[in-house]
């Protein structure tokens, strides 16, 4: 079995990969994402699936993107939920598997529907095919949050993306995460943020902007080594017209700033009808002594973020 770091306040259990008993509370969410990027940044794409037992729905969404070109993006805010015991979406345009047989190991994840593709020149959006057969294999361990149930995989990725009957390979770098509880994204802003450097490096780091200073979590998974968990995350960002054009992340002992390449966002409204904005994007990785890399990252904006701690510059340098 991978090493899991030992430093919280739970135990994960190999039964924690699968399903769990809903709580009571509406917004009760149990989430599994799954992201890649190719080492070069020429492709990359994630898959999230979210479900809401008591709000009855689940939300899948599924993006590729290629600098340059055109958005591929699935977003199913109200898909229905899988059937009791598995994780696996039938909708009316698409269909889409989940299958981790081995706890903290292999994970494969296929895809076939129907996608939105969407042109950054602001032009109509068109429909395309879109496939996903991938698999995401552990590297360097398992990390589970100091708090929450929630965990962390870094991953090499492999398999095939099919556009439009465009066949892609994958051999790919990434991460997968799960986690379960009540999930409001409609009070809290945050930036999660995964990457996989030139010389081997994993990194991982979030923040969420409660109000008050943390030691937020954050791990590193040297080349060819395991997984180790690093205190003390934190991040400014520089936002333009309200979106955010880089993010300098107080790494300890590995300071780095990343900068959006492609973005891949969704929009997601409340039960009440609130609106919130999740913009996720391809980023390239930069650390201050020379490494370079690519991964995703995230900046999660509900109802009046600009007020919840964000360092908002909007255009001005950090």
């Amino acid at each position: 079995m991978a090493r899991i770091i030992e430093h919280g306040t739970w135990t994960l259990e190999p039964a924690d990969e699968g399903l769990h008993e809903p709580g009571s509370e509406l917004l009760w969410n149990e989430s599994y994402y799954f992201d890649f990027a190719a080492p070069d940044g020429s492709v990359a794409g994630y898959v999230r699936l979210g479900l809401y037992p008591n709000w009855d729905r689940a939300w899948y969404w599924a993006a590729l993107v290629r600098p340059g070109q055109p958005l591929v993006i699935l977003a199913d805010n109200d898909a229905p939920l899988p059937k009791p015991g598995t994780a696996d979406v039938h909708a009316e345009t698409y269909t889409a598997t989940q299958q981790i047989t081995d706890p903290f190991g292999p994970a494969r994840i296929t895809l076939t529907g129907t996608a939105s593709l969407v042109p950054d020149d602001g032009s109509a959006e068109e429909k395309t095919g879109l496939s996903f057969d991938l698999r995401w294999d552990t590297a360097g361990g398992v990390y589970p949050y100091k708090d929450i149930p929630r965990y962390e995989i870094p991953c090499t990725v492999t398999g095939l993306v099919s556009v439009g009957g465009r066949k892609i390979p994958i051999d790919a770098h990434g991460e997968r995460d799960h986690s379960w509880g009540e999930r409001d994204w409609w009070k809290v802003s945050w930036l999660w943020t995964s990457g996989r450097l030139d010389d081997g490096t994993f990194v991982h780091g979030m923040q969420a902007n409660v109000g008050f200073p943390l030691a937020w979590p954050c791990f590193a998974v040297p080349p060819d080594g395991d997984i180790e968990h690093r205190d003390g995350f934190s991040v400014a960002t520089v936002f333009e017209d309200g979106l955010p054009a880089r993010s300098d992340l107080r790494f300890p002992g590995a300071p780095m700033t990343v900068t959006p390449l492609a973005f891949a966002p969704v929009s997601v409204t409340s039960p009440a009808g609130r609106p919130a904005r999740f913009p996720r994007a391809l980023c390239r990785f930069e650390t201050e002594d020379g490494r370079t890399g690519h991964g995703w990252t995230e900046w999660h904006q509900p109802p009046g973020w600009e007020d919840h701690g964000w360092t908002h510059l909007a255009g001005e340098d950090a």
